[in-house]
């Protein structure tokens, strides 16, 4: 067993049961529903964010953990054995995770705690604590652990495509007449992530080219490079997940296995229901 511990926070869209069989912990975003404060992933999940936006009309908010709940994930890896930890957030640019999880480490000095600001997000930071992970369980050293994670982000590719522009709409993102406009021509936004956020990248007209756009995009990004990691993110849409990824191994050079996972609550509040994306990591 390696003696490196890795954490990781819940917008790392990660599935629950695949970061508890590898060992790795995660830190939940909060989603606040009023006076309500959900776990993202442990108490709430994308199906059930929207089953409650569209009973009430009103978007949740989300919030990064405090530093407490941090200190209580460092506290207790190394209280299972662990001699160190790295903890991989979610970028600095979208939410205060990274800050507070540097602050839960400052209240631990005397023990190795690096907290690294993946610059990313979704499945782009989950593959980053996968990889770091399996070099911990290789015996690679810390400092080659993080770098070996940050060369894997560097080589990762996110496009995705939103099905309505309602919640955007809801969350003030887009004005509602644009929203309206949006949703009359069935524009269908692709998004990226660039500079360490979830950007707009272009918009499509109609799902029927919207799939294929993000599959065009993720081709050309990939220029012919062979695939070490796949994953299909969806927002509360799993079976249009399904069905996409068919049209992912028909036309992608696809590792035999590929994730199928939700975004999670702390992020899907902030792209809405519907979204399906795809997320490649190029081969080393």
């Amino acid at each position: 067993m390696s003696g490196i511990a890795i954490i990781t926070d819940s917008d790392s869209s990660l599935p629950l049961e695949l970061t508890a069989a590898r060992g790795i912990r995660q830190v939940p975003i909060t989603v606040h529903f009023g006076d309500t404060v959900l776990k993202s992933g442990e108490e709430i999940s994308d199906e059930q964010v929207f089953e409650r936006v569209d009973r009430e009309g009103v978007l949740p908010t989300t919030a990064a953990p405090a530093p407490g709940a941090f200190l209580a994930a460092y506290e207790d890896a190394f209280a299972a054995g662990a001699e160190s930890i790295i903890c991989f957030c979610v970028s600095s640019e979208i939410s205060a995770t990274y800050s507070a999880a540097v602050a839960a480490r400052e209240l631990l000095e005397d023990r190795e705690v690096h907290v690294v600001d993946t610059r990313t997000l979704s499945i782009p930071q989950g593959f980053m604590a996968l990889a770091a992970q399996e070099a911990a369980e290789r015996g690679m050293p810390a400092e080659a652990i993080i770098a070996h994670a940050e060369s894997l982000r560097d080589r990762t590719v996110l496009y995705a495509a939103l099905a309505t522009l309602r919640y955007l709409a809801m969350s003030g993102r887009v004005g509602h007449l644009a929203a309206g406009m949006g949703n009359l021509l069935n524009v269908k936004p692709i998004l990226t992530i660039r500079n360490g956020k979830l950007d707009l990248l272009e918009k499509v007209r109609t799902q029927k080219k919207a799939w294929p756009r993000v599959i065009e995009l993720t081709a050309q990004a990939l220029a012919g490079c062979p695939v070490e990691r796949m994953a299909i993110l969806h927002v509360a849409a799993r079976e249009d997940a399904l069905q996409f990824e068919q049209m992912v191994r028909a036309a992608l050079p696809c590792p035999e296995r590929i994730m199928v996972a939700g975004f999670s609550a702390g992020l899907s509040v902030h792209a809405g229901a519907g979204l399906v994306g795809v997320c490649a990591v190029a081969a080393a």
